[in-house]
């Protein structure tokens, strides 16, 4: 029975579909969007995808909201072209950052764009790095995650001395994460106690639970926005006598004046992957860039076969 793997892409991230098609020696798929007169999206599936197993290529990045429509309209159309499995492959989730209702009379926008992505016709998600695990409960198709952890690591590894360094958790809530990074590091861990009292990069932090004082400080987060948090972070690790200070996230949304903030800091190096692209004109010396194309590569393949997704992790 036919069951070819295609790869479609949306508009957000280009570069990184390239990639992932290069790797898995599959041409992309014919696509086209068309902004139509009245301001809507038209979104037209250029070959025949009946019975095809489908991954749809789309990260969430500015234009957050247009970007999102024209994935579900991607898959809405696959699905009505007769496609047999419909993958929503999302590097960095949409609204990922509205998990929770912790204001009044607020939409959980998380909950919301899984029943959407559900409603259009995918079957399933693949992403990475998602802000809080509570996401992937909120979809009721299956949901891969992947980590960019030993990737970032890997690269810390081969390209920087870490012999005088500590894993750095910029908050209780992150100190999960940034213990893997630590173990996988073999390195001491310190946590930050960091309150923040509205959904925004606005933070006080009052105090670091470790020795740092002397030592090299690797500070890690899943996503960084404006940078605020994070350079108020770095401020303070080198008031308490941090010596070399690098850092590092998996989605690096950089918006505003976030990379003018590194670039005026003391941080050596911030490595990122390319879940999202760096804002249209805009770069930095002190960023590193890797690549998730293999990692989402294999994801696809193994999917595709269905393989184990979580041998991946190790």
């Amino acid at each position: 029975m036919k069951n070819y793997l295609k790869i479609m892409s949306g508009s957000s991230n280009p570069e990184l579909a390239a990639e992932i098609c290069s790797y898995l020696d599959c041409p992309p798929g014919r696509v086209s969007f068309e902004r139509t007169p009245n301001d809507t999206i038209k979104v037209r599936v250029e070959e025949n995808v009946r019975e095809d197993d489908v991954f749809v290529i789309q990260t969430s990045c500015s234009p957050v909201n247009d970007h999102f429509i024209e994935l579900l309209l991607l898959i809405d159309a696959l699905k009505y072209a007769s496609a047999r499995r419909i993958t929503a492959v999302l590097p960095y989730y949409p609204y990922v950052r509205s998990d929770k209702k912790d204001e009044p009379r607020i939409s959980i926008s998380a909950r919301l764009v899984a029943d959407l992505l559900e409603t259009a016709g995918a079957n399933r998600i693949l992403t990475m790095t998602l802000h809080s695990p509570q996401i992937a409960a909120f979809s009721r198709i299956p949901v891969d995650q992947l980590w960019a952890t030993n990737l970032i690591c890997d690269h810390l590894m081969q390209t920087k001395d870490l012999s005088r360094a500590v894993v750095v958790s910029p908050d209780v809530g992150s100190a999960t994460e940034a213990s893997f990074y630590a173990h996988r590091l073999d390195l001491p861990l310190a946590i930050m106690d960091k309150r923040r009292h509205a959904d925004d990069e606005t933070a006080e932090i009052l105090t670091v639970i470790g020795d740092i004082d002397g030592r090299d400080a690797l500070i890690f987060d899943d996503e960084v926005l404006t940078g605020g948090s994070m350079m108020e972070a770095v401020r303070l690790l080198k008031e308490r006598g941090a010596q070399r200070i690098m850092a590092g996230c998996t989605h690096g949304v950089f918006s505003g004046d976030a990379l003018e903030k590194i670039d005026e800091s003391p941080v050596e190096v911030f490595v990122k992957t390319n879940t999202i692209p760096l804002p249209w004109g805009e770069d930095s010396s002190r960023i590193e860039t890797i690549s998730v194309a293999r990692l989402f590569g294999d994801a696809i393949k193994a999917i595709h076969h269905g393989e184990s997704v979580s041998r991946l992790l190790g």
